[in-house]
């Protein structure tokens, strides 16, 4: 990374900031005093950096930015304590992220672009259009925020928000890099989810990297008849040749993929496609989860009956398919993400 790019700060690795500190004359061992304030510390400040000399503070402050978000909303969840953010980017943009409360910690679902390219018809996040990709700084700070607001300890990240992460893979790559830094967050891969409508030739290069992250495919459908008509996506990866790349990601990594799969009334609900899922799934390392789908006023598609849930899941399951349907949280709030940003913007 030249010089130019090093305003941003907190997208640096280690190594990259020890570069930076020998172009200002000082020794690398700066370089992992600033990561850790950055990263363990979350400091939103160079002056906070008390371990570091005046002057170098002051180089800092005149060459280098700290990403931070300012709060616009923030929805709290009188049923389970989910809390929902909208964020203001420094260009006035806005994306979303959302902490969730489990039994076995707390999780964050966070953004990796303003907007969303994919064009899937039942999802909010695209219908405001696509803006720009996030810096790994601003799909850490979604990360940070909460954790500084709340004061909790942030346990797993599901990169399953506003925008398509393989489509912004260098910069989701080098996100995933800095949040599991042992300097830094220390995340373990394998407490990170990123979730991909099926972009297959990254598919195929995140395999090669075998970083040991689950990885969750949006499917929402058995064939390719219903999948081309609710995900665009699907033209240009047909269903054969994603499940093709999710079988060759399965192989390198030895990790179960989970496959998301939206219910929706009408369009691909039926016993004959439950049956059409289980037959394309056999013989696969994986689990389907079932998730009602969530209303979208121009899209139009409401949620299937809960005994059709119930009959999907039975179905699949009796054809030797793990499949568990998707806890609502949040409900009260309308915790899916895209719907904040859509009304910020109207605004």
């Amino acid at each position: 990374m030249s010089i130019i790019n090093t305003y941003d700060i907190k997208s640096l690795t280690i190594p990259e900031l020890e570069a930076f500190m020998q172009q200002l004359g000082q020794p690398k061992f700066r370089a992992k005093q600033i990561f850790q304030w950055l990263h363990q510390k979350r400091v939103l400040s160079f002056d906070e950096m008390k371990n570091l000399p005046a002057p170098l503070r002051e180089q800092l402050k005149q060459q280098c930015s700290i990403t931070h978000f300012t709060i616009e909303r923030k929805l709290v969840s009188a049923e389970d304590g989910t809390i929902k953010y909208l964020y203001r980017l420094a260009d006035g943009e806005y994306v979303e992220s959302v902490l969730m409360r489990y039994e076995h910690g707390i999780s964050v679902c966070v953004s990796t672009q303003v907007g969303c390219k994919m064009g899937c018809s039942f999802c909010a996040s695209t219908k405001a259009g696509f803006v720009r990709h996030l810096t790994p700084s601003e799909i850490l700070e979604q990360v940070y925020a909460p954790a500084r607001d709340t004061g909790e300890r942030i346990d797993s990240l599901v990169l399953m928000g506003i925008g398509e992460p393989l489509d912004n893979y260098d910069n989701v790559l080098r996100f995933l890099e800095l949040v599991s830094s042992p300097d830094g967050l220390c995340m373990s891969h394998r407490h990170i989810s990123l979730s991909t409508c099926g972009l297959v030739d990254r598919i195929y290069q995140l395999a090669d990297l075998n970083l040991q992250i689950t990885l969750s495919v949006s499917l929402h459908a058995s064939n390719n008849q219903v999948r081309d008509e609710i995900m665009p996506v699907n033209h240009r990866y047909p269903i054969e040749q994603l499940m093709k790349a999710c079988q060759y990601y399965t192989d390198k990594t030895h990790r179960r993929i989970s496959y998301e799969y939206s219910l929706i009334r009408g369009v691909n609900d039926n016993p004959r496609q439950a049956e059409e899922l289980a037959a394309l799934l056999k013989g696969m390392l994986c689990h389907v989860n079932l998730i009602p789908v969530n209303y979208v006023e121009e899209a139009g598609f409401h949620q299937s009956g809960r005994q059709q849930i119930y009959a999907f899941q039975k179905l699949l399951q009796s054809r030797g398919i793990n499949a568990t349907i998707r806890r609502t949280l949040g409900a009260d709030i309308n915790a899916a993400c895209g719907q904040l940003r859509r009304t910020a913007i109207k605004k």
